[in-house]
């Protein structure tokens, strides 16, 4: 063994199980941006990621344990990095046309397309991960000299490799995927680790590390012809970002703009200058203080906090309908905020935006409002921690004697499980509890007040607020309330921080849906 090849199993095959395990996490999270901007970050998306990972990675131990034995050579460990790292870069690009055909699905819930676009991707992702899986077993039989210091040398890689992926978690979320964008990130982690294989390749067969130093060439060429243009093409596309949290778009139609995360089916916050009703779901929070009995006045409203701000929608209607009363709006997401401000003129001045987790924020605010709107959905989830009952109780000790609480529920047509659970736990805490479905939609809002009251407080409020000429978009906003109010169901339903199946409860709701479903049944 002459002494360049010495080196190359040392430090270098060392750095090579290093990086590669930085790629493989790194690959498998930057997977589920990639997927997600299509179909959504719900527990589903990542269970089959996260599966089918394990699934080619378990391949990737077995093959590269055997493929070692058969060729324990330096040169065949760098080709299979190299072409490992070639074929995690081009998978944005071979994926790029199916998400686009997928993407026109999800609008349109054509089940068939989305789920074999969905097992397509997750397909492309088999051949990358699985050489990278033959890594460390491949790196162990090259760097093994002595048995008797076997789990010696095997620790050691395996903690190098941890490592790694531990860089390969952060990395990705943290600083890539904001600043360059997902498709731009798969090609950073596989240059990189495609730089680890050249220069073993160049130690071990120099005239291989020409021929394969056309890879990466091949790799950026093929970016740039195929990752040109925005990630969708939505009709009416004006604005599209990826954050550490999610996928924004921003789409205007008709002179309104209406901001999409992630898969894009659920709208978070609309814009239309010089309008007043949505005739969405934010109109409805608009519609809580009136629970209370009268008399009460536009005056009445004291203060607002908005857990799931998204671009200011419901602080905008609020402001338009009760003045400028202070508002207290926690988003999670700072790039939805700059969003916002932007691009759905979300300038209030008495709009207080806290970035933040909603849940965090309320408990560390030292106000107590008269309304708390809760929308914080990342569809077709409403984060977990946002439905218990000590998250309630954290609520009720925010609001004032009168004080109301409103928040957005999914639904579909036939399926009210969700409505039922949410009605079972805030009940525990509330003494009134009010179910009203927004027509057309999937959204149903349940109100819970801190006194005992009626839902015939309602009409009497809005009869005398008509007599005092109040504001027309807060009169409609409880007609329409009003006319959609439904029976409150029955529940001994009780989430807690404990035992919250809310995930669980979604995933039903929605397959159930998706299989059957019809979007002609929406109320």
């Amino acid at each position: 063994m002459n002494p360049v090849e010495d080196r190359s199993r040392g430090w270098l095959i060392t750095l090579a199980v290093f990086v590669s395990g930085m790629t493989t996490l790194g690959v498998e999270l930057t997977a589920s941006r990639l997927l997600g901007n299509v179909f959504g970050t719900s527990n589903i998306v990542w269970a089959n990621i996260i599966g089918l990972i394990l699934v080619y990675l378990t391949a990737g131990y077995f093959i590269g344990g055997r493929w070692a034995d058969r060729s324990p050579r330096p040169g065949t460990f760098y080709r299979l990095l190299a072409w490992g790292a070639f074929f995690a870069g081009v998978v944005p690009s071979v994926a790029r046309p199916v998400l686009r055909l997928a993407a026109s699905a999800v609008e349109s819930l054509d089940a068939a397309v989305m789920v074999g676009s969905f097992i397509g991707v997750l397909i492309l992702f088999s051949l990358p991960v699985t050489l990278l899986g033959c890594v460390s077993p491949f790196a162990i039989r090259l760097v093994l000299r002595q048995t008797d210091r076997a789990g010696t040398v095997s620790g050691k890689l395996y903690a190098l490799s941890t490592l790694g992926s531990i860089l390969g978690t952060f990395l990705p979320v943290l600083w890539l995927i904001p600043t360059i964008g997902t498709a731009k990130t798969f090609l950073a982690l596989s240059l990189s680790l495609m730089a680890v294989a050249l220069i073993g390749l160049g130690f071990s067969d120099r005239r291989a590390a020409l021929r394969y130093a056309l890879l990466p060439l091949v790799l950026i060429g093929l970016s740039i012809l195929s990752l040109a243009g925005p990630i969708k093409a939505s009709a009416g596309q004006i604005y599209e970002k990826e954050s550490a949290y999610n996928y924004i778009q921003v789409i205007e139609r008709d002179g309104i703009r209406y901001l999409l995360l992630n898969e894009g089916q659920g709208i978070h916050s609309v814009y239309q200058r010089g309008a007043d009703a949505t005739l969405g779901t934010w109109d409805y929070f608009l519609s809580a203080p009136y629970f209370n009995p009268p008399p009460l006045a536009e005056s009445d409203a004291v203060r607002l906090g908005i857990v799931g701000l998204a671009a200011g929608t419901i602080a905008k209607q609020f402001t338009q309908v009760y003045g400028p009363v202070p508002i207290d709006g926690w988003e999670i997401d700072p790039e939805i905020v700059s969003v916002g401000r932007r691009l759905f003129d979300m300038n209030e001045p008495n709009l207080n935006v806290v970035v933040a987790d909603g849940r965090w924020g309320l408990e560390h605010s030292q106000w107590k409002y008269s309304v708390i709107a809760v929308d914080a959905y990342r569809l077709p989830y409403i984060p977990w921690h946002l439905t218990t009952r000590e998250f309630f109780l954290e609520v009720r000790d925010h609001l004032v004697d009168r004080g109301v609480l409103a928040i957005n529920i999914g639904r579909t047509p036939d399926d009210r499980r969700l409505i039922e659970a949410f009605v079972g736990t805030m009940g525990t805490v509330f003494p009134s509890i009010y179910v009203v479905d927004v027509p057309n939609t999937f959204n149903t809002l349940v109100y819970a007040t801190v006194g005992p009251t009626r839902a015939t407080n309602l009409a009497d409020n809005l009869q005398a607020l008509a007599q005092s000429e109040a504001h027309p978009l807060l009169l409609d906003a409880i007609a329409r309330t009003i006319i959609n109010l439904q029976p409150t169901p029955a529940s001994e339903v009780v989430f807690t921080d404990d035992r919250a199946p809310i995930e669980q409860m979604t995933n039903a709701v929605a397959i159930r849906f998706i299989l059957g479903g019809d979007l002609n049944s929406l109320r």
